[in-house]
C-alpha cells in the first residue's frame, strides 16, 4: 500500500484518485490508449523508416513497453492521510502504478522533512521551542495569532443574558467605578475584570430578565449570581463554536475537546494569560471586554448624547480603516494560499490519464524528460510544506514577542481592556505580514528545485507587494484617527456678494434687491420677485383649440369616407360574386375583341381563381377573400384613405390571413375588376347575365362610388385645413416688448414699487407716463444680432470689411470669363437639337463599367486557359503551345494500346462467362451467326 499525505484536502484527493481509478479502468480509456499507440506506431515506423540507424522505431516499442508494464497496467491501492486532522485515512484501490508511486514517493520526501522540521522545533530549548498545538502540519499557519484574533472578536450571543448583562455594567459596575469602590486602573489592567464586578453597591438595582418577555428588578449583589451561572453556560456554547471555526477538519466533539488546550497554549505562549488560566478564563476575559465596550456605546443612545455617539463611531471607523488591509493580507495566509497549493496538487494527479497518453507518443530521452518535468512539479507541490513550517515558526515566535510587548500592563502582561486593541491590531497586522511572505512561498520552492540560483528573487516577491499597501494603510489610519467621524450640519455663509474684474453683484439686505453693475458702470436692478411687479405684454397666437377641432373634423370625415369606401366594396363584390358563378358564360354573351373583353377576362379569371383557391385553404367563403382583396384594390388605387394603417386597423383575424396570402398581382387584378365594373356598364351586364339585375346593380355601383369620391374630396378638404391650422400652431411667432424689464427704467420700477405698490391702474398710467418722457432707447443691433457701430472708426471698419468681401465685390472679369467659356462648351450644330441636360444619364457610366467588368472577366478566363494548356502567344499573336506533341502523341499512343488490351480483356472474359454459362447458345452467337452473316454478305440469302 502506498500513502500519500495531505493537508486539509483528503477528501478531494480521495475523489481525485477514485476519479483516475474510474478512468483508467474504463473502455473508453482503453480505445484512447489503442488510438494514441497507432499513431505513435506510424510515427515510430516513418522514423525508422527514414533512419533505421537510429533505432527510433524500436525505441518507442520499448519505451510504450515500459510504460504499459510499469506505469500503467499494475494496480495498486492508495492510502491518504491527512496530517491536520484526526479523521481516518481515506483509501483507493486500483489506482495506476505510475501515480502512486509518484505521489507516494514525492508526498514522503515533503512530509519527511515537514515532520523533522517541526519535530527540531518543539523540542529547542527555551523561549524559542514551538508547542505542538501551534505547529503547521496540525493546525496551518499562524495558528496561535489567528485563535487570538477569533477570540478578541466573541461576544454573548443570547440576547437576553446580552441585555441584562450591559445593563448590569451601567447601573451597577459604572457608578462603582465612579465612587472608587473599584479601582479604576486596576480595572483597565485587570486579567479577569468579572470578579472585580462580584461585590456591587447593594443600594443599586438593574433589571433581570428571568423569562421570555418577563423582566423583574433587583438588588446589584443579587444578580451577580444569577448573571455568573449564565455566564459559565454562554462560555461554554462559544468554545464550542469557537472550536468548529478554528478546526474545520475536525468533528463537532473532537473540535469542543481540543480547542480548550490550544486556547491555552496560544494565550500562554504569547505571554497574554497566566499558567493556571484556562480555556474559560480566557473566552470570559474577552466577551467581558467586548461587553464593557459595548455598553460604553449603549449608554450614549440610552441617554441620546449626540457626542458619545460620534465618539463610538468614529473609534469604530479608525480601528476598522486601520486593520482593513492587515485582515486581508491575513485572509491570504489563512486561506488563499493553501487552498491554491490544494488545488495545484489535485490538478497534478489528475493530469496522470494524460501524461500516460502523452509517453505512448514519446521515445527514449523524451520519455525520460516528460516523466522528470512532472515528478519535478509533484515534488515542487510536496516541497511548500516544509518551506511553510519553517514560515510558520519564524512567525510564530516574532509573534509572541509582540503580542507580549503589546499586552505590557506595567509589571505583567495581561490580556486587559487597555490592551485588548493593541493586541488585536498586532495579531493582524503580523498575520497580514506572513500573508506577504506565503506569496514567495511557491517561487522559493521552485528555485531550490532549480538549483537555488533564483532564492533571492524569489523571496522578494513577497515584500514587493508591501510598497504599495504601506501608503493606502498609512492614510486610511489617518482618516480613522485624525477625522474621528467629523459631521457637517446646517453650513450657511452671510453676505452673498460676488465680485470679479468685470462685474459685481450685491443684494440689499433691507429689501432684497440684487443690484449687477457691468464692467462699463451700466447698473441692472432685480426686485425681489419673480419677474416684476407688472408686465406689458401684447402678443398673438393660435389657440390649441382651433388645432383640437380642426383634428376632430378631420377624424369625421376620415369615418365617413372609410364607411363610402366599404360601400363601394361591397357592391363590387356582389358584381363579382355574380360574375364569378357563372364561370366562363358570360363571355360568350360579352363578344370578344371588339370592347376588348379578352385581357379584363383573363384577369378576372385569375381573381377568381385566387378566391377559391385561398378560400378553401384557410376555409372562408370566396366571397370573403373578393370581399378582402376588393378592399385592398381600392386602398391601393385610391388616396390613401383606406391605406396603410388604417386600412389594416380594420380587419379582424380572418381577413388579416385573407391579406396575408394575398399578392400583389392578386391585389392588381381585383384592382383591374373593380375599375373596369365602375366605368363600363356593359361588363357589368355581361357578369350579370340580366339586363335588370345588371342595371340594378351598376346604379347601385354608381351610387356609392360617387358617394365615395364625395366623401374623399370632403377628407382632402379638412386634411389640409387641418394642417394649415396645425402649422399655424406649431411655427407660430410671439413678438413681445416687456418696458418693466429694461435695465434703462431702473428708476421707475424702484419709484413704482416704492410709491404705488401693487396698484395696476397706478402703473399702467405711470408706464405710459414715462414712455411718453423718455421714449423707448434706441435699438443697437442690427438684424444679424451684430453691434451698431459707436464710432467714426467703428463705421470706417466697417465700410472696410464690406469693401472686401467677394460677396458684394465679384470679379466682374474672371466671372464673364467663366461664363462665356460654359457658353462655347454647350454650343450645337446647325441641324438643331436640344441641349443635354446638366447632369448626364449615369446609364452610360453603368453601361461602359459593366463592359470593363465584363471584359476583365474574359481575360481572365483566357489566361487561364492558356497557362492551364501550356499555350502562349508569339509576336504575331498566334497561338503556340509549349507542350512537345511527339510525347503527347507517344502518351495518347500509350493510352490507346492501354484502352484495346482492356477492351480485349472485357470480350475475353464476357466470351468465357456466356460459354461456362451456355455453351450452345455462346457457339451459335460467336461461331454460327458471324458465319451466316458473312456468307449473307457475300452470296446473299437464300430466297
Amino acid at each position: 500500500m502506498y500513502e500519500i499525505f495531505a493537508y486539509q484536502n483528503a477528501e478531494s484527493l480521495a475523489g481525485i484518485f477514485n476519479a483516475i481509478a474510474a478512468i483508467i479502468g474504463s473502455g473508453d480509456y482503453a480505445g484512447a490508449i489503442a488510438l494514441v499507440g497507432v499513431f505513435g506506431f506510424m510515427a515510430a515506423l516513418i522514423a525508422y523508416a527514414f533512419a533505421p540507424e537510429r533505432l527510433q522505431g524500436w525505441k518507442w516499442l520499448a519505451t510504450v513497453v515500459i510504460v504499459y508494464s510499469i506505469l500503467y497496467l499494475p494496480r495498486v491501492t492508495v492510502q491518504i492521510t491527512d496530517k491536520t486532522s484526526g479523521n481516518p485515512a481515506s483509501v483507493v484501490a486500483n489506482v495506476p502504478l505510475g501515480i502512486a508511486l509518484f505521489g507516494s514517493m514525492t508526498s514522503q520526501v515533503g512530509n519527511v522533512l515537514t515532520s523533522l522540521f517541526e519535530t527540531a522545533f518543539q523540542v529547542l530549548p527555551g523561549p524559542g521551542a514551538l508547542p505542538s498545538e501551534l505547529s503547521y502540519q496540525q493546525n496551518g499557519l499562524m495558528f496561535g495569532s489567528r485563535l487570538v484574533k477569533y477570540s478578541r472578536n466573541i461576544g454573548f450571543v443570547n440576547p437576553a443574558f446580552r441585555t441584562d448583562l450591559i445593563a448590569f455594567i451601567d447601573n451597577c459596575t459604572k457608578f462603582d467605578l465612579m465612587d472608587g469602590t473599584i479601582d479604576p486602573a486596576v480595572f483597565s489592567s485587570s486579567p479577569n475584570i468579572w470578579t472585580l464586578m462580584a461585590t456591587p453597591n447593594p443600594a443599586r438595582l438593574t433589571p433581570i430578565n428571568t423569562a421570555p418577555g418577563v423582566s423583574t428588578i433587583v438588588t446589584c449583589p443579587v444578580a451577580y449570581p444569577i448573571l455568573n451561572a449564565r455566564a459559565l453556560v454562554e462560555v461554554g456554547g462559544i468554545q464550542t463554536k469557537l472550536g468548529q471555526q478554528l478546526n474545520p477538519t475536525l468533528t463537532a466533539a473532537a473540535a469542543s475537546a481540543a480547542i480548550g488546550n490550544q486556547i491555552t497554549v496560544a494565550y500562554q505562549k504569547n505571554r497574554l494569560a497566566a499558567a493556571a488560566s484556562s480555556a474559560s478564563d480566557i473566552i470570559l476575559q474577552n466577551a467581558m471586554i467586548n461587553a464593557v465596550n459595548d455598553t460604553s456605546s449603549m449608554i450614549g443612545q440610552r441617554t441620546n448624547d449626540p457626542a458619545s455617539l460620534l465618539l463610538s463611531m468614529g473609534r469604530a471607523q479608525a480601528v476598522a480603516q486601520i486593520n482593513a488591509s492587515w485582515t486581508n493580507y491575513g485572509k491570504v495566509a489563512e486561506e488563499a494560499l493553501p487552498l491554491i497549493r490544494n488545488v495545484i496538487e489535485a490538478i497534478c494527479y489528475a493530469l496522470f490519464p494524460f501524461v500516460i497518453l502523452l509517453l505512448f507518443l514519446t521515445s527514449g530521452m523524451q520519455t525520460m524528460i516528460a516523466l522528470k518535468s512532472y515528478v519535478l512539479t509533484l515534488f515542487w507541490i510536496q516541497l511548500w510544506p516544509p518551506v511553510y513550517a519553517i514560515l510558520n515558526y519564524m512567525a510564530s515566535i516574532a509573534t509572541a514577542s509582540k503580542l507580549a510587548a503589546a499586552a505590557d500592563v506595567g509589571g505583567g502582561t495581561a490580556m486587559s481592556l487597555q490592551t485588548a486593541s493593541s493586541i488585536y491590531s498586532n495579531a493582524i497586522s503580523l498575520e497580514a505580514v506572513v500573508g506577504y511572505m506565503c506569496i514567495s512561498v511557491p517561487a522559493i520552492a521552485w528555485a531550490a528545485l532549480k538549483g537555488m540560483e533564483t532564492i533571492g528573487q524569489a523571496a522578494l516577491t513577497g515584500t514587493s507587494s508591501i510598497q504599495g499597501t504601506v501608503g493606502a494603510a498609512s492614510s486610511q489610519a489617518a482618516i480613522g484617527n485624525a477625522s474621528m467621524g467629523n459631521l457637517s450640519f446646517e453650513q450657511q455663509s452671510l453676505g452673498p456678494n460676488r465680485t470679479s474684474a468685470f462685474m459685481r453683484t450685491m443684494q440689499n439686505d433691507r429689501t432684497g434687491n440684487t443690484h449687477s453693475t457691468n464692467a462699463f458702470g451700466r447698473e441692472a436692478v432685480s426686485l425681489l420677485s419673480n419677474s416684476g411687479f407688472a408686465s406689458r405684454i401684447v402678443s398673438r397666437s393660435v389657440v390649441s383649440a382651433a388645432v383640437t377641432e380642426a383634428n376632430k373634423a378631420v377624424e369625421a370625415a376620415r369615418s365617413d369616407a372609410v364607411s363610402a369606401n366599404a360601400e363601394r366594396a361591397a357592391a363590387l363584390t356582389s358584381i363579382f360574386e355574380r360574375g364569378a358563378s357563372r364561370g366562363s358564360s358570360w363571355r360568350d354573351s360579352a363578344g370578344s375583341g371588339t370592347s376588348g373583353y379578352e385581357e379584363i377576362g383573363a384577369s378576372f379569371d385569375r381573381a377568381a381563381q385566387t378566391a377559391t383557391t385561398i378560400s378553401n385553404d384557410l376555409g372562408v367563403s370566396s366571397g370573403q377573400v373578393a370581399s378582402v382583396a376588393i378592399r385592398a384594390g381600392l386602398a391601393v388605387g385610391g388616396a390613401g384613405l383606406t391605406g396603410g394603417k388604417t386600412f389594416l386597423d380594420g380587419l379582424n383575424e380572418s381577413d388579416k390571413k385573407i391579406f396575408n396570402s394575398l399578392s400583389q398581382d392578386n391585389v392588381s387584378d381585383f384592382k383591374r375588376f373593380g375599375d373596369k365594373a365602375t366605368h363600363d356598364q356593359q361588363f357589368v351586364r355581361a357578369l350579370a347575365g340580366d339586363q335588370n339585375e345588371a342595371d340594378r346593380l351598376s346604379a347601385q355601383l354608381a351610387d356609392r362610388t360617387s358617394r365615395a369620391q364625395r366623401a374623399e374630396a370632403a377628407f382632402n378638404d379638412r386634411v389640409g385645413m387641418a394642417e394649415k391650422i396645425s402649422q399655424s400652431d406649431t411655427h407660430g411667432e410671439t413678438i413681445a416688448f416687456d418696458i418693466a424689464r429694461d435695465p434703462f427704467h431702473s428708476p421707475m420700477m424702484l419709484q413704482y414699487a416704492r410709491d404705488y405698490g401693487g396698484n395696476s391702474a397706478a402703473f399702467y398710467v405711470m408706464a405710459d407716463a414715462e414712455i411718453a418722457r423718455s421714449g423707448l432707447p434706441p435699438n443697437r443691433t442690427f438684424s444679424d444680432g451684430g453691434a451698431v457701430p459707436q464710432s467714426f472708426r467703428d463705421v470706417q471698419e466697417r465700410h472696410r470689411l464690406n469693401s472686401a468681401s467677394p460677396e458684394l465685390n465679384p470679379d466682374v472679369d474672371s466671372r464673364n470669363a467663366q461664363n462665356r467659356a460654359r457658353v462655347a462648351g454647350e454650343r450645337f450644330s446647325s441641324g438643331g437639337g436640344s441641349p443635354p441636360p446638366a447632369s448626364g444619364s449615369q446609364t452610360r457610366a453603368e453601361v461602359q463599367a459593366a463592359g470593363a467588368q465584363i471584359k476583365g472577366e474574359v481575360s481572365s478566363a483566357i489566361g487561364g486557359f492558356e497557362t492551364q494548356h501550356q499555350l502562349s502567344r508569339d509576336a504575331k499573336g498566334n497561338l503556340r503551345t509549349e507542350r512537345s506533341q511527339v510525347l503527347d502523341a507517344l502518351g495518347a499512343a500509350d493510352q490507346d494500346d492501354q484502352l484495346q488490351t482492356e477492351q480485349v480483356k472485357q470480350k475475353i472474359d464476357g466470351f468465357v462467362d456466356e460459354v461456362i454459362a451456355d455453351p450452345g447458345a455462346a457457339f451459335k452467337k460467336h461461331a454460327v451467326e458471324p458465319a451466316q452473316n458473312a456468307w449473307d454478305a457475300t452470296f446473299g440469302r437464300k430466297k
